[in-house]
Parts: C-alpha cells; structure tokens; sequence
C-alpha cells in the first residue's frame, strides 16, 4: 500500500471537488423545493431507499471523476421522479402502499409487552426499556402504548385521563389489544 496516497491531493482535484459538491448541493437544493421536503423523511421503505441512494450518488459524484456531475444529477433527477411518482400511487393504490410501506405494531400496552409482535420487529423487551427510559417513564404502569411506527422508531404514548380516540390507531396492525387491554373498558 502506498501511504502517501492517503494524504496528497493536488489543486485540481480540489477544484474538480468543490466544483461537484457546490453543483450537487444546488442540484439536491433545487430537486428539494420542487419535490418537497418529504424526499428525504424516513416516513417509509422507499424514503429510506431513497436517501441511501441519493447518498451514494453524491459520494461517487463528488469524489472520483465518473459519474460525471450532470450524471450524477440526472440519476438524482429520476430518483426524485420515481419518489413523487411512486408516493401519488400509494396515496390512490391502498394495495401499492400495503406492498411498499411496512405497518406499526403493537410491542407493548398498559405494561404488558407483546412477545409475538416483539419477536416479529426483531426486538428484545430491553430495546423497548431503553426507549421508555429515554421518554422519562418510571413504571411500566404509565404507559398506554409502545407502538414501532412504519419509519422504525418506537412512540411511546402515555396513559392520562383522555379517552383514546381509536381512529388514531386504525393503521396499526393488532390495534384492538390496544382496546381489550384497556382497563378503563373494563
């Protein structure tokens, strides 16, 4: 191996650098406004897929000398084409969004933890501790719900007084344990 490599670079390359990290950032800047914010949430599978590759694209545009930089910005381009055009069919096609977007579930209500949806997400009751601990709760009593949302992050919903209102659940699978173990039901 030779280390010198790993620590010369000469103007041009600096240039050529700078030159493609300026365009990519006003090319992504641009894609953005026109296509909206949501190109980069994690609100879905394809949201993610989609940052991942918008990433790659930009760290082999940047960096070596192919893709060029109007390739690079072309495969962004058609990146953020397929993301708008695939988000309008799963807002009109629910079978599209069933195959593409994953579905919350149930990991744990009023301190009782699911085992089966538990083993189904691939997560351990302590990966479930760890998210109540770092939302201030004290006492598995004070949770209503841990929910593993589409985009993989865990909400935690604490119980209080109001009564839910269970069309905020509708679309997260198992939701009716979420009323059967609801003590003020019983």
């Amino acid at each position: 191996m030779k280390w010198e490599t790993w620590f010369s670079m000469d103007w041009p390359q600096v240039l050529g650098i700078s030159l493609s990290a300026i365009g990519f950032y006003i090319g992504l800047m641009l894609f953005t406004r026109l296509m909206g914010l949501r190109s980069f949430s994690k609100l879905s599978s394809h949201d993610f897929a989609m940052t991942v590759a918008i990433g790659s694209i930009l760290a082999s545009t940047v960096i070596s000398d192919t893709p060029a930089l109007l390739q690079g910005l072309f495969a962004v381009a058609v990146l953020f084409l397929i993301q708008g055009v695939i988000s309008v069919i799963r807002r009109k096609v629910n079978l599209l969004k069933a195959l593409i977007d994953n579905q919350a579930i149930i990991l744990m209500a009023h301190g009782e933890y699911f085992g089966d949806n538990l083993k189904e997400a691939n997560l351990a009751t302590s990966d479930v501790q760890e998210v109540l601990r770092k939302n201030g709760i004290k006492s598995k009593t004070e949770v209503f719900a841990v929910i593993m949302e589409t985009t993989g992050d865990m909400s935690v919903i604490k119980n209080n007084d109001v009564t839910p209102d269970w069309s905020l659940f509708d679309d997260v699978r198992d939701s009716e344990l979420l009323i059967k173990t609801d003590k003020r039901l019983s």
